[in-house]
């Protein structure tokens, strides 16, 4: 099995995103351990010190500093690391957990789920638009795409709110998805008739979240209607790997759910 090393640090080459001023630094190590699990950045008893930072053409071996606090409630973070010449700057965790994998940076995708989360005085990865493809001699009666291809395209393309809002869902299954850093299925909540109560109600369909230990003291079962707060994202839910069928969700779920709280049945 080949080893992977780190390439020797070129500032030239790295896109910084520095802090934008003070950011939190650790109380001490259980509380180092406590966020890096909380981001999903290690699962092992021994909690990582260093992670990979990939582009394309190389790699760096990277350490968490610290991390920012954004959102009406502080709610979220953006995590400050080191890199070996000394340099610092923001990433989001979800990004960061992707890097890890060791497929990242072989297939040309974006993360448009950070993108979105990006403060506006970042500057996040983007995302080069596809040519939209075209056909000569199409008739003007070509077929229309079906109510319910309609209402999903135009669910995929909502503008999400950036802070936490309050949402209503009804349980629809619990699934496994692939988590590539740690190798092994997660256990996820899978939501049907997911809506965002506001002023102008939005309707997403279908969104997935985490199975926290908040959510398993909750007890929750297929079909029960439930409201909550959380932040959401774009960001399609993962195949689980070798799993019972009772654990597949058939269809896809485009929309994350994070720290859902609050959480009451109706």
């Amino acid at each position: 099995m080949a080893i992977i090393y780190p390439h020797i640090e070129e500032s030239n080459l790295t896109h910084y995103i520095s802090p934008k001023g003070e950011y939190q630094l650790f109380q001490n190590d259980n509380h180092y351990a406590e966020k890096v699990r909380e981001w999903g950045l290690s699962s092992t008893k021994e909690v990582k010190k260093e992670f990979w930072y990939k582009d394309k053409t190389y790699q760096r071996l990277v350490t968490i500093k610290g991390y920012e606090e954004f959102g009406v409630s502080n709610t979220f973070n953006t995590l400050v690391i080191e890199f070996q010449d000394g340099h610092l700057s923001c990433i989001f965790p979800d990004y960061l957990k992707d890097m890890q994998s060791s497929s990242f940076g072989k297939e040309d995708k974006v993360n448009k789920a950070d993108a979105e989360e990006l403060p506006s005085s970042s500057t996040p990865p983007t995302e080069k638009p596809k040519a939209e493809s075209t056909k000569k001699g199409m008739s003007d009666t070509a077929p229309q795409p079906s109510d319910s291809k309609s209402k999903k395209d135009e669910r995929t393309k909502l503008e999400l709110p950036a802070e936490k809002v309050h949402f209503t869902a009804t349980v629809k299954q619990f699934a496994l998805s692939w988590n590539h850093f740690n190798e092994e299925n997660d256990e996820v909540v899978v939501l049907d008739q997911v809506q965002i109560e506001q002023e102008n109600p939005i309707d997403v369909g279908l969104a997935w979240c985490s199975h926290s230990k908040t959510l398993k003291k909750m007890e929750l079962q297929p079909g029960e209607k439930i409201e909550f707060d959380g932040k959401i994202v774009k960001k399609k839910l993962p195949k689980g790997k070798e799993v019972e069928e009772e654990f597949v969700l058939n269809e896809p779920a485009s929309f994350k759910i994070n720290n859902p709280s609050k959480l009451v049945k109706k």
